[in-house]
């Protein structure tokens, strides 16, 4: 045998080792290259944002759970923080060797699926139909001409919190906070309490802990673009909303909204937590903060108050899917998976372990039962679950998908002071329908 034939076995021999060494082998089956472990097991790359000392062992759990269930896949969770995984998500996409299942943001899921960069669920639901397990609200936000391109996960709505003992102190009855608007300036005016040109209890301003685009949800129950794309922000309606909220802002100015603001920024010594803030809105998951940081506070929580009598409570909300992105190489595997992932035994572990609202409405009134939770938690849970009834979800217009970078310059503006109402709605409506036109 000459020296290059023996160089060319030792090559191969060695190639051999080294492939067997890896634990990973590649399965052909339907022309997937599909990575397989050394128990033959198909391995699905899952990859989340959730990182911290609380939600990360959830999750694990979750796959350990799934993992053990089952003797064909085993998941593989993968930790990328917030600020990156979708950067790195549409890189691997590009590059062709993208992960198997990722957490994405359910209202640019239609958005994703235009631009195929998330897979058609279709083929898959034809067989396992699991979308009545969701809130219709969630379901609809994740389809694009009609198909599914993620599977909802979690979600949230806003609420208002409001502290008993203020009200008590105010000759407010704390078992009937405000239902209105018109309430809500009424009680506010009551529960401030002014020293000087400083407050020691402001009673309630609008734009801590929502923004302007909840209170015009809020007065007209629907978001800017109707059914059929048509967009308007340019109504008299919404000039009196703004004008309804920069009153807020001038009453109590801007160096007690700024120093508020700071307070409220620093978590721990939240003005709400402390007593100087007697309502405020916010997402449900804030009374994991009260819980941490105020547990003796004595607070109720109700429903966003209606613009008036007869209006509604709407309510605004987001929250996450769990999608294949485009090119998965195991995307059979990566179904089952996400099938438990949204199924009720996993949903509920995670809505309870991590106060959070779930997209499996089973799982969340489930939850909401449980022994698990404080008083005040089942309280807050309890409302939350009921608020999915008000809250709408706002998915990006595909016809429009950064239209809101347009609006919130001009809102600024005129918060400021630099443009009125009306003008600033006006360039807003102007500037939206010529990104629509360039789009088309």
């Amino acid at each position: 045998m000459n020296k290059l034939k023996v160089f060319i076995i030792l090559i191969a021999g060695l190639a051999l080792i080294l492939s067997g060494c890896s634990g990973f082998q590649t399965n052909n089956s339907g022309g997937d290259e599909a990575a397989v472990n050394e128990d033959g097991k198909t391995v699905v790359d899952f990859w989340t944002f959730w990182g911290s000392e609380i939600r990360r062992p959830i999750i694990e759990q979750i796959i350990t759970d799934f993992n053990e269930s089952q003797d064909e896949i085993e998941v593989k969770h993968t930790y990328l923080p917030f600020g990156d995984i979708w950067t790195k998500e549409l890189a691997a996409i590009a590059a062709g060797d993208p992960p198997d299942v990722v957490i994405n943001d359910i209202n640019a899921t239609a958005l994703r699926g235009q631009k195929k960069q998330a897979m058609n669920l279709s083929k898959f639901l034809e067989e396992d139909d699991i979308s009545k397990r969701f809130y219709p609200e969630l379901w609809d936000a994740t389809l694009y001409e009609g198909d599914s391109y993620g599977i909802p996960f979690n979600t949230d709505t806003r609420v208002l919190f409001y502290n008993k003992d203020a009200f008590k102190e105010a000759g407010l009855d704390p078992e009937k906070p405000p239902t209105t608007w018109a309430e809500l300036e009424e009680y506010a005016a009551k529960l401030d309490k002014k020293a000087g040109s400083n407050y020691d209890r402001v009673g309630f301003y609008p734009l801590w802990g929502i923004g302007y685009d909840v209170w015009l949800l809020n007065a007209n129950g629907q978001s800017y673009f109707d059914d059929q794309d048509n967009f308007e922000v340019d109504t008299a309606k919404n000039e009196e909303v703004l004008n309804w909220l920069k009153s807020w802002k001038d009453k109590y100015g801007e160096d007690v909204v700024n120093s508020y603001q700071a307070q409220i920024d620093s978590q721990q010594g939240h003005p709400f937590f402390t007593g100087d803030l007697a309502m405020i809105a916010q997402a449900p998951t804030f009374y994991t903060q009260i819980r941490d940081y105020a547990p003796d506070l004595n607070f109720g929580v109700i429903e966003l108050p209606e613009y008036e009598e007869g209006n509604g409570n709407t309510s605004w909300g987001g929250g996450f899917v769990a999608e294949i992105p485009e090119g998965s190489k195991n995307s059979e595997a990566a179904w089952e998976f996400i099938k438990y992932l949204t199924d009720v035994e996993a949903q509920e572990y995670w809505a309870v372990k991590n106060f959070d609202n779930v997209a499996n409405i089973e799982a969340a009134e489930a939850a909401a039962k449980s022994d698990e939770f404080t008083e005040d938690g089942t309280m807050v849970y309890e409302k939350a679950v009921e608020n999915m009834e008000h809250t709408l979800l706002t998915p990006v217009p595909v016809i429009a998908p950064d239209f809101t970078s347009l609006i919130n310059p001009n809102i600024d503006e005129f918060l400021l002071g630099s443009m009125t109402a009306k003008e600033a709605l006006a360039k807003s409506q102007a500037d939206v329908e010529n990104l629509i036109e360039k789009n088309k």
